[in-house]
């Protein structure tokens, strides 16, 4: 199968990586996804394991198109929809890219339904139903101008979401670029993590998670189990695979993460009982001044407010001063890395940075800023 994965701004290099290193072929990155072949077994193992991909779309046919009615008249002739999406079945369109001859990406994904559902009542005199929420078949439409991309989506929502965040603070930081951030930082479970501003907890739960081998995909439900090709024993193969990766009864350093409001501490606690990590993270509701930090140097990541979504950036001067001030002062020999989302902010940290990595995070341009504490 050629698949494309659907990755965060900044991470395709990274993405790709791990998409090598689960056994896809002829991986190529891109701006903001990476293309690769598939067997069965890949597949329901990228969806298990994989920690850094939105989706994973399973092409299944491209063409030129100039026109809706081209569009009208491609979608029911250029796939097997008789045996793939039979009246029963529920779907959704989706839609992305941009063309100049189909500009509107809502009338573009109604002619794909209305193209479907006609040929369906051609076929069998009825039509299936249309969920946006919990398909059972996601069809996916991808515009590059004249070029149509259809395929097929594994899940009904993104991968980022894994299910232990019911709870979430104001401006939260998505699952998958949590875990890819961590990963810069190449914190493998060796030494103490301590995030001084941890909001839901993210940067921790995602870390924890992957020094413990638990897979992200294990308690999903995915779509391609209702595709006619899915195979059980291939699937019951790679969750059992997934399953035996996971290591519970080793011993991780101190784990620790710092929220002073009290709510959204408690929302970071009831992350942790949902992902069952509660035994390896330690939330304390309180400033982070008033944490004092294992004696082992280790690594802090931090996702500070910059004025974007959270915070006046000209009342935030004051927490990034108080926040270096306090590190260079009780933290020497860590590793610092901060997501900086205003650059003018953090020179009063009044410390140098040895490393910048461009990410988006949520549209804001950002970078991934690594510290050394002296």
């Amino acid at each position: 199968m050629q698949v494309i994965a659907v990755t965060p701004q900044g991470f395709e290099l990274q993405a790709a990586n791990e998409i090598h290193n689960l056994g896809a072929k002829e991986v190529k990155p891109f701006p903001r996804g990476v293309s690769f072949q598939a067997d069965k077994a890949c597949l329901y193992r990228l969806h298990l394991q994989a920690r850094l991909p939105f989706r994973f779309l399973r092409e299944i046919d491209k063409f030129e198109c100039y026109c809706s009615e081209d569009l009208y008249s491609a979608i029911q002739s250029r796939f097997n929809w008789k045996s793939w999406l039979p009246p029963d079945k529920s779907f959704r369109v989706n839609v992305t890219g941009q063309s100049n001859y189909l500009p509107h990406g809502h009338y573009t994904a109604l002619q794909v339904k209305n193209a479907l559902v006609d040929f369906q009542r051609e076929v069998w005199g009825i039509r299936s139903e249309i969920n946006l929420l919990n398909p059972d078949i996601c069809i996916h439409l991808h515009l590059n101008n004249d070029l149509i991309t259809l395929s097929l989506d594994g899940t009904a929502q993104s991968l980022h979401k894994r299910g232990y965040r019911a709870a979430v603070g104001d401006a939260p930081l998505k699952e998958n670029l949590a875990a890819g951030l961590i990963n810069f930082t190449g914190w493998d479970g060796s030494k103490p993590l301590f995030d001084p501003m941890c909001g839901s907890g993210t940067f921790l739960i995602e870390a924890v998670n992957s020094a413990l081998g638990i897979s992200p995909g294990l308690k999903r439900n995915f779509l391609f189990r209702n595709w006619i090709d899915f195979e059980p024993s291939i699937w019951n193969k790679e969750v059992e695979l997934a399953n035996r990766l996971v290591n519970r009864s080793q011993t991780l350093p101190p784990i620790i993460g710092c929220e002073r409001d009290n709510y959204i501490a408690q929302q970071a606690q009831d992350n942790l009982l949902k992902a069952d990590l509660e035994k390896y993270i330690h939330i304390n509701s309180q400033h982070f001044s008033e944490t004092i930090l294992p004696n082992q140097p280790g690594i802090i990541v931090c996702n500070p407010p910059y004025g974007k979504r959270l915070g006046n950036s000209d009342n935030l001067e004051s927490l990034y001063s108080e926040l270096g001030h306090h590190l260079k002062n009780h933290a020497s020999g860590w590793e610092f890395w901060l997501l900086s989302g205003n650059k003018s902010l953090t020179k009063f940290l009044g410390m140098k940075c040895l490393k910048r990595i461009p990410i988006s995070n949520g549209g804001i341009d950002c970078r991934w800023l690594k510290y050394m504490i002296y």
